[in-house]
């Protein structure tokens, strides 16, 4: 981090602005009011201090002021049932798409094994980490990562992937959901799902297995690898037991890297995720 740079998890006045809007409504009951409930912004805070440093929910430093690592954690849950952060995440890909910084003319997909410390659900033997527990996260970009357990086939999760890429507003006419052609590595490689994705509308781009590597598609590919690096650089992604939670952590950090994206233009290009 640079000197002078604001810590990461400190909610910004610009995230905040497009944050607090999305977050439910909690009244106060007259009747039994209890405690007053922490500011969410600071909340907020802490869910991010816990994503960006890994750290414990129950070693959540109360001197920071951001609450117990339980209340942040049930805020977290609560949101994320809520639709918060996917909400987060589809708003800033309006405003992309507005501004002509989404290229629908390709989309490339990869999946990415992390190792699940604590094993949990949606988890299964790695099989590029001697069989330990673990996870893969999906990517599409220019989309959605989807989580299966780590001893799922690339190929199972293809179909999937496409479809969880939602309606992007932001331009006159229908919502753009498809792009036009996908590059997608070996481990996509099966006729059936090319012939899925073909009836889709889209074409597809995918390495053979059994070719010699060096097909050229790492040109087009780059940028998915760009955004699974993105994804793995908050700490606290594979740690959760629940895979609700889980879920959670991962589109609240979609949400934040389109959400940079945005702020960055016309840097912005190359994100779907």
């Amino acid at each position: 981090m640079r000197k002078g740079q604001q810590l990461p998890w400190i909610v910004s006045d610009e995230l905040w602005a497009r944050i607090e809007p999305l977050l439910p409504v909690v009244l106060r009951r007259a009747d039994h009011p209890g405690h007053i409930r922490l500011d969410d912004r600071k909340v907020l805070s802490g869910i991010l201090f816990v994503l960006y440093t890994g750290i414990p929910w129950e070693f959540l430093p109360q001197e920071l002021g951001f609450g117990s690592g339980m209340t942040c954690w049930r805020r977290l849950r609560d949101w994320h049932e809520a639709g918060v952060w996917q909400r987060l995440h589809e708003s800033p890909l309006s405003e992309l798409h507005a501004a002509g910084a989404l290229d629908w003319s390709k989309a490339a997909v990869d999946g990415s094994h992390i190792r699940a410390l604590k094993g949990g659900p949606k988890t299964g033997p790695s099989p590029v980490d001697r069989a330990r527990a673990g996870s893969k996260h999906h990517l599409i970009t220019e989309a959605h990562g989807i989580l299966t357990g780590g001893n799922r086939d690339d190929v199972t999760q293809l179909m999937p992937l496409i479809q969880a890429v939602p309606p992007v507003r932001g331009r006159r006419g229908r919502p753009r959901q498809r792009p036009d052609t996908i590059y997608a590595d070996r481990g996509y490689d099966h006729d059936k799902y090319r012939k899925q994705v073909r009836a889709a509308g889209i074409t597809p781009i995918i390495a053979r297995r059994g070719t010699e590597h060096g097909s050229g598609l790492g040109v087009h590919r780059w940028v998915v690898e760009q955004s699974l690096a993105l994804l793995h650089w908050f700490r606290r992604i594979r740690w959760e037991i629940r895979d609700d939670i889980h879920e959670a952590f991962l589109s609240l950090a979609c949400g934040i890297i389109c959400w940079r994206r945005l702020v960055n233009l016309p840097n912005g290009r190359g994100c779907f995720c």
